[in-house]
């Protein structure tokens, strides 16, 4: 669930995630919390001082066994299909929601498949990693991912996993969104550290799938990669429905299609 790249598309902490020192909207940090790094980091044009940074604590013993979160569903079964023109052809993304689980940090997540065709060729294999907790808030624990080119893997840059070298969970969508909220979506140091903010909360969006109201709009944006920024958008009901990538000619990633079970 990294940001795009632009050419192409320390110990186990059982603390908090994300964010400043300072309290989250669920209640206040202790002086025991680890805090991610500074969230304004490559941010460029988007950094606002005042924007509210989120932090919630790391309770395993706060998280429940099914994703309801109506902007980032994930019911097992699920395919979501997108499409995206790229200067090297066609890219397809089939996104399954499997009914299998992994463990991380005590929480039993729910193991999500990614695959990206570049011309009908595995480009991109990824297995990612979410929970939801108590309030609604969708957890990122990592993600399992290759680089594909003429069937054999070339990379797996971009793996982590929570608690594994210095790596936290992160949120990849609010229970409660704001204009202005501000977090780590995932953070494993030198390797994920993607941010993102909410923009708005009343984006009109038409995709080959269908046209939505009221769609949730955030930048995300990394330090890794500076100048890399991506606008996404989630419908309710349905999770994420567009991707714009601006330094990418303003490059569109479509849903085309879901897959109920």
């Amino acid at each position: 669930m990294s940001i795009k790249p632009i050419s192409t598309c320390a110990t186990v902490i059982l603390a908090v995630v994300l964010g400043l020192t300072g309290c989250g909207r669920d209640g206040a940090l202790s002086s025991q919390d680890l805090l991610a790094p500074n969230l304004t980091s490559g941010l460029g044009n988007l950094a606002e001082p005042n924007a509210a940074r989120i932090a919630f604590p790391f309770d395993p013993t706060n998280f429940v066994g099914a994703v309801d979160n109506p902007y980032f569903p994930l019911t097992p079964g699920t395919v979501y299909s997108y499409v995206e023109e790229t200067p090297e052809g066609v890219e397809t993304n089939e996104v399954a929601v499997t009914h299998d689980t992994k463990v991380i940090l005590g929480v039993t997540t729910t193991v999500v498949w990614d695959r990206v065709y570049l011309n009908g060729s595995l480009k991109e294999d990824t297995f990612d990693w979410y929970a939801p907790d108590k309030s609604g808030n969708v957890w990122y624990f990592g993600e399992d991912t290759k680089e594909v080119e003429n069937g054999v893997v070339v990379s797996t840059a971009g793996s982590w996993e929570a608690g594994k070298n210095g790596a936290k969970a992160g949120i990849i969508m609010l229970a409660n969104p704001k204009i202005g909220d501000t977090y780590y979506q995932e953070f494993a140091p030198g390797v994920v550290e993607d941010q993102g903010r909410v923009l708005s909360l009343k984006e009109s969006v038409s995709v080959p799938y269908g046209a939505f109201e009221s769609c949730i709009k955030t930048a995300d944006w990394t330090p890794i990669e500076p100048g890399n920024r991506a606008f996404k958008y989630y419908a309710r009901g349905i999770g994420m429905v567009l991707e714009i990538i601006p330094r990418d000619g303003r490059a569109r990633v479509e849903l085309t299609s879901v897959s109920m079970p």
